[in-house]
């Protein structure tokens, strides 16, 4: 009995095997469907791009195959968009901020921290906490041997705090509720003093809810005394690039979003400073164009030997300084080197700027 179960599982099995032979054998028709049968619709994945991942090369439906929906509609939306840099908004962030000279000779600035709407790029206005009304907050600048008195108001909906990041101060100034201050409550003010005792290049940010508060706007530059050059360059202009990556703020550098960066300009010849400061969540590699970057300072130190680089990776909290030698004629393009952070089907966006040298 067995045996003849065998005998009849093995005959099912090659009957199966032969029917579906003959099936393929079957020609089709190459023209399309055949009649009657319902369309089978047709899915295109590109090469290299995982099942469920957005294909980049695609935009906004089109495909690639150089029809009136494919890649012409992408061409002719990225060089709109391209074309329209530096494009203008309302608001500018890191403007300088003047102090009040008072009777002994300490220089008193005055911050106000409150919400605002803040335009990051066209058509994009966003509910940003900003100090004095800009993002990023005006920028801090004294000399060696000054003393400076910073009064800031909260006029926030939650406390607050301020801290100088990588500044040489007494404890009770450094800016950590609960640990050297109270909290700036809603309504109240609160006054940092301290002695410039060294040259530094640096930066201040909320110390309180950092995550919303820092990525929503509240943080600024510092520039105390001059760094030195390494052969004593003539400086013709010194500038911050200030990057945000996260909260309402996004991927901004000096709080505008490409096309709405600044454009940088620069003579041929001239020698321009520049510090980065990343007040953002993730490390970003900026790289420039056409013209070195000599890396001159870290985190405000000068560097005992500088070095070249054309991409200069800065980590969240970090600063580096680099001179630049305008010696190459052009527009050259300047960005973060991690592309879903400057570039995609649309053209550049986020951390994208421009240095022009004529």
């Amino acid at each position: 009995m067995q045996g003849a179960r065998s005998r009849m599982l093995v005959a099912a099995v090659a009957f199966a095997v032969a029917l579906t032979v003959s099936l393929w054998t079957i020609p089709r028709e190459t023209g399309g469907a055949a009649a009657g049968a319902a369309p089978v619709a047709e899915t295109s994945q590109s090469a290299g791009t995982p099942a469920g991942e957005h294909d980049t090369n695609s935009h906004d439906g089109a495909t690639a195959d150089g029809g009136p929906d494919g890649w012409k509609s992408m061409d002719q939306a990225m060089a709109k968009r391209d074309k329209s840099f530096p494009a203008a908004t309302k608001g500018r962030g890191g403007q300088d901020l003047v102090p009040t000279v008072l009777p002994d000779g300490t220089k008193e600035f005055r911050m106000t921290a409150k919400p605002v709407k803040w335009e990051v790029e066209p058509g994009k206005v966003v509910d940003a906490w900003a100090f004095n009304g800009m993002v990023p907050g005006p920028t801090i600048r004294a000399n060696v041997g000054d003393k400076v008195r910073i009064v800031v108001k909260n006029e926030l909906p939650e406390p607050t705090s301020v801290h100088w990041h990588g500044i040489q101060l007494p404890n009770k100034m450094d800016g950590v509720p609960n640990v050297t201050q109270d909290s700036i409550k809603p309504g109240e003010t609160f006054t940092y003093a301290f002695p410039v005792t060294r040259i530094a290049t640096s930066w201040y940010h909320s110390h309180y809810n950092g995550t919303k508060q820092v990525s929503s706007g509240l943080w600024g530059a510092i520039q105390f005394g001059d760094l030195p050059t390494p052969h004593k360059e003539k400086v013709a202009q010194k500038q911050f690039i200030q990057i945000q990556d996260a909260g309402v703020i996004g991927m901004t550098l000096n709080g505008k979003s490409f096309p709405a960066t600044d454009k940088f300009k620069a003579r041929l010849g001239d020698w321009v400073e520049v510090t980065y400061v990343n007040a953002g969540t993730m490390a970003h590699p900026m790289h420039l164009h056409g013209v070195d970057q000599l890396i001159i300072a870290k985190d405000g130190f000068p560097l005992e030997q500088p070095y070249k680089a054309d991409t200069v990776n800065v980590a969240p909290g970090e600063r580096y300084t680099v001179l630049i030698h305008a010696d190459q004629p052009g527009k050259w393009i300047w960005h973060c080197h991690i592309f879903p952070h400057a570039e995609g089907s649309q053209g550049m966006f986020g951390l994208v700027t421009e240095m022009e040298i004529s």
